[in-house]
């Protein structure tokens, strides 16, 4: 699933996606480095996995 990168503290290497519908959805540590990132900026474009409702991976959105 696509979404955009909305906040993101590299203390906690956790923040917020906003899904393509404007939804936030935060995210924590584990899914931040699953996705093998080492940082992040408001407005990028990511891929998102989840499990339910929890946010499982983020990465950036290659083409």
């Amino acid at each position: 699933m696509q979404a955009t990168a909305y906040t993101y503290d590299p203390e906690s290497r956790s923040g917020q996606v906003l899904l393509d519908d404007g939804t936030p959805v935060p995210f924590d540590a584990a899914a931040f480095d699953a996705g093998g990132l080492r940082l992040l900026r408001p407005g990028q474009r990511v891929r998102v996995e989840m499990a339910g409702d929890k946010v499982t991976l983020v990465t950036l959105q290659t083409f």
